[in-house]
């Protein structure tokens, strides 16, 4: 009896609704499967005990495009090794070189940036180490930059909450469909 009921338009509506409801869902659950694959390359390797750097300069190209990201572990400075890629600080930057020799008596390395010519003319102390570069990716120091600013936070949060409404609009409107 309820069929005699049911207008055109009532089935119709029903139908856009339901439509409606699932687009809502998977943009909301697209939304926030974005948000999970950028933030991976940043937390993933930081609970893993790696630090993450940008690549501004090119010292170290063709090995490490400008624009790449660096992950760094930290290492005890005796088992570096000759050819070994370091991070070590330089006053108030964080500098990425390789190992030309590593001078265990007087504690410091010399190091050479793939791109010069010659070796840096000052030689790295242990106590500047940060750490090896265990790996890069190249291209995406540019996007974590913009992502890791104040500003960055607060578009992935939004579009976070948007995921999150969309989501729940989804659940309402399956529950009226």
């Amino acid at each position: 009896m309820d069929n005699e009921n049911q207008t055109p338009e009532s089935g119709s509506r029903r139908r856009g609704g339901k439509f409606f409801s699932a687009l809502c869902s998977i943009l909301g659950t697209l939304i926030l499967l974005l948000i999970i694959a950028v933030c991976i390359p940043v937390t993933v390797p930081k609970l893993m005990g790696y630090e993450i750097y940008n690549v501004v300069s090119g010292s170290m190209e063709p090995e490490i495009p400008v624009g790449s990201v660096i992950y760094v572990k930290a290492v005890s400075p005796e088992t570096v090794e000759e050819g070994d890629i370091i991070a070590f600080t330089s006053g108030v930057s964080v500098i990425s070189h390789r190992v030309v020799s590593n001078q265990t008596v007087e504690g410091k390395f010399t190091t050479k940036g793939d791109a010069n010519a010659e070796n840096d003319m000052n030689p790295v102390g242990y106590a500047d180490l940060i750490g090896r570069v265990e790996f890069h990716l190249p291209v995406l120091g540019a996007f974590l930059a913009i992502l890791t600013s104040t500003i960055g936070k607060v578009y992935v949060l939004t579009l976070g909450a948007c995921g999150v409404m969309l989501n729940i609009l989804a659940g309402r409107m399956r529950g009226r469909v």
